[in-house]
């Protein structure tokens, strides 16, 4: 059941944010920025946990997951540091799935041999 919850809640999520880059004049980088800042304040306000936990990788997977996962590193460091942590939690937090989608996506740059859009 794990794998049905994580299918649907991740492709509803997909499906929603695509029926809103159709259907509106909002550019794909404004979209992934509000996704991020919608994660975070639904982290903030406590729904994505529980939202997280019956979803599984359907939630945490796109940028909704990544901006809860960006406020919990967030509140922890403030929680450990004070003032300062609100400039390296999120750092902390996000800098395995960051670097990994970079070196991933420079591995495959290298296979699939890119050229530019003309």
């Amino acid at each position: 059941m794990d794998y049905i919850n994580a299918f649907w809640v991740g492709g509803l999520i997909c499906a929603l944010v695509q029926i809103l880059l159709d259907r509106t004049k909002l550019m794909p980088g404004r979209v992934m920025v509000l996704l991020v800042c919608i994660g975070a304040f639904l982290g903030a306000i406590g729904v994505y946990g529980p939202f997280q936990e019956f979803a599984g990788g359907g939630a945490s997977v796109p940028l909704l997951g990544f901006g809860n996962v960006l406020w919990k590193g967030i509140r922890e460091a403030v929680d450990a540091d004070g003032f300062i942590g609100l400039f390296m939690g999120g750092f902390k937090a996000g800098a395995v799935g960051t670097s990994a989608a970079l070196i991933f996506g420079y591995l495959v740059s290298l296979v699939c041999k890119p050229k530019m859009k003309s």
